[in-house]
């Protein structure tokens, strides 16, 4: 068994289509127009036939106080693995991302945390 989609819930598929390629370098893989919403998943240009991100709309009841309440607590979503956070963070802010934990060490692991504009914080890591 592995992992073949995950997802990240969004507030609107447009914007997140054009944060998650455009500003973090990901790249579409599907977008297919469902009607009201869109399969639409990214992958990293280094494994394009890896793990997929789904860009899925936060339409559930329980989505927007759910992701509300992780913002509030400063919990990350999700976590996206670099080779090096300082020059990704420092690429990234380069681009206008807005950061709420800049490059910080975490035992074997430094991490930082952004905002995706799309209702969600997410963590960028790197394994020592």
């Amino acid at each position: 068994m592995r992992i073949v989609v995950t997802s990240v819930l969004v507030d609107d598929q447009e914007k997140a289509h054009r944060f998650y390629p455009d500003v973090l370098g990901f790249v579409t893989k599907h977008d297919v127009d469902l009607g009201e919403a869109r399969w639409l998943t990214v992958v990293s240009p280094d494994d394009p036939s890896g793990t997929e991100l789904l860009l899925e709309p936060d339409t559930h009841p329980a989505a927007k106080p759910w992701k509300t309440a992780l913002v509030e607590d400063v919990v990350p979503y999700t976590s996206f693995g670099v080779e090096d956070v300082q020059s990704e963070y420092d690429r990234l802010v380069q681009l206008g991302v807005e950061f709420t934990q800049p490059p910080t060490p975490m035992g074997p692991t430094t991490t930082a945390v952004f905002d995706d504009t799309c209702g969600n914080l997410i963590q960028i890591a790197q394994r020592s």
